[in-house]
C-alpha cells in the first residue's frame, strides 16, 4: 500500500511537470499589436498570426490563443504555463536566458511619437525632464529604464493606452516599436501625432517558447521552409509593402 501511494504521487509530480500541450497548444497573443497580430471581424489575423497558422498547419498542431498583457506573456512563457508566444517579442539576452527563440522573422527597433504641434521634443535628448509613456515589460520599459535616468515614466499594459495619453497632453512623449509606432500614426493618428528621432536598438522579433521546448525545431524548420519557397517574402510584402532584408 505504501508503494501504491508513493506511485500515485508520483505520477501526480510528474503530470504536474508534463508540458502544457497535450492535445491542444496553447499560444500567447496580446490584446492587440497591429499589424503583427489583430482582431478584425471577430478573427485574428496579421503577420506573426498568418505566419504561425501557416506553419502550425503544416505540422498539423491544434492551438488555441490565450490573449493576454504583455508582462503577462513573458511570465507565462518562463513559468511553462503556454505552449509559445506570437507577440511582436524582441529577442534579448536576459529573456534567452529563461526561455528559446525561433529563428529572427523581422527586423525592429524602437521609435519615439509626440503630438504633432509639440515643438520640444525632437529626440532622445529632448526629454530630460519630460514625462514618457511606455509598454510594461516592453523593450521599451527596458531602454527608458536604463538610459532615461531624467525622465519620468508612465508604464501602460498596452501601447494604445500610451498613445492616446500622447494625444491628450497628458504625457510628452510615448517610446515604442517603430512598426507599431508607425503603422498607429498612419492609420489611427488622425493628423494628431508624428515620429520624431532616429530609429532607436535595432532588435528582431521572433517566437518564444518556453525552454527545451521541442516545437521551436519544427517551428524553425517550417519558417526556413517559408523563406525559402518565396512564401514568406509573399507574406512580408503584402503587410508592410516592402520586400524583407536579406537573411
Amino acid at each position: 500500500m505504501r508503494w501504491l501511494r508513493f506511485s500515485l504521487l508520483t505520477l501526480v509530480l510528474l503530470g504536474l511537470a508534463l508540458p502544457v500541450h497535450a492535445d491542444r497548444l496553447t499560444i500567447a497573443i496580446p490584446s492587440g499589436f497591429v499589424p503583427f497580430m489583430f482582431e478584425e471581424d471577430g478573427e485574428w489575423t496579421g503577420f506573426e498570426i498568418e505566419l504561425w497558422e501557416a506553419i502550425a498547419e503544416e505540422n498539423g498542431w491544434d492551438y488555441e490563443y490565450n490573449t493576454m498583457n504583455f508582462s503577462g506573456i513573458i511570465t507565462a512563457l518562463q513559468t511553462g504555463r503556454v505552449d509559445g508566444a506570437i507577440a511582436a517579442i524582441t529577442i534579448t539576452s536576459q529573456r534567452e536566458e529563461t526561455m528559446d527563440f525561433s529563428h529572427a522573422y523581422y527586423d525592429s527597433g524602437l521609435m519615439l511619437m509626440v503630438r504633432s504641434d509639440n515643438e520640444t521634443v525632437r529626440g532622445i535628448d529632448d526629454l530630460a525632464g519630460k514625462t514618457l509613456a511606455v509598454t510594461t515589460g516592453t523593450t521599451s520599459d527596458d531602454y527608458a529604464s536604463d538610459n532615461l535616468p531624467d525622465t519620468q515614466l508612465r508604464r501602460f499594459s498596452r501601447a494604445e493606452q500610451a498613445y492616446l495619453e500622447v494625444r491628450a497632453g497628458r504625457v510628452d512623449a510615448a517610446l515604442h516599436d517603430t512598426p507599431n509606432v508607425m503603422f498607429y500614426i498612419e492609420t489611427a493618428g488622425d493628423g494628431e501625432v508624428m515620429a520624431v528621432g532616429e530609429n532607436l536598438e535595432a532588435q528582431s522579433y521572433a517566437m518564444a517558447f518556453p525552454r527545451n521546448s521541442e516545437l521551436r525545431n519544427d517551428f524553425n524548420i517550417g519558417l526556413l521552409r517559408m523563406m525559402e519557397d518565396g512564401r514568406y517574402a509573399e507574406l512580408y510584402e503584402r503587410w508592410f509593402g516592402e520586400a524583407p532584408s536579406p537573411r
